[in-house]
């Protein structure tokens, strides 16, 4: 007695394969931006990158802040499908300490509605950074046009000091 089987065939997906939306769908590379520790004072700017995913033109109508420290920027034209654009996030950091998280509200006509990205990280106080930063020793620019001119004289871990104008 024999007996046969017949495998069927059927389309499988990879999990990462990428299902075309009806419509605009924008899909962001990054979510989330990082700057780590910054001075008070400091602007970071960072431009997140997304795709139109979908299968109509995405148009972006507004981009909403959590902050006026935050102004962003976009592509103004419509992102045809298949095709990328940017949001950039400029985020002035006078005024603020601590961490910060940064969130700006992407509105559009994406199928899957508005879209979040945020600027994180730490502002620290400019003066302690300036306490903790080495003090410089850039002695190469002259004090004034008659520069003095000093000898150094090591003997027995003495140091001797002879100015000598010019």
């Amino acid at each position: 007695m024999g007996f046969a089987a017949q495998a069927q065939t059927a389309a499988v997906k990879p999990a990462n394969a990428q299902t075309k939306v009806a419509g605009p769908q924008i899909q962001f590379e990054e979510m989330k931006y990082d700057f780590g520790s910054i001075k008070t004072g400091d602007v970071v700017e960072h431009t997140f990158k997304f795709k139109n995913v979908g299968t109509q033109p995405l148009v972006i109508s507004n981009i909403g802040v959590s902050c006026g420290c935050t102004t962003p920027d976009w592509t103004k034209e419509p992102v045809m499908p298949g095709k990328s654009g940017t949001v950039t996030a400029k985020f002035n950091s006078a005024g603020k300490m601590g961490m910060q998280n940064k969130v700006l509200t992407i509105e559009s006509n994406s199928a899957g509605g508005n879209a979040m990205v945020s600027l994180v990280g730490d502002v620290k106080d400019a003066a302690a950074a300036m306490n903790v930063a080495p003090a410089s020793s850039d002695v190469s620019a002259p004090a004034d046009a008659k520069e003095a001119k000093q000898k150094t004289k090591i003997s027995d871990n003495k140091t001797k000091a002879k100015r000598k104008a010019s």
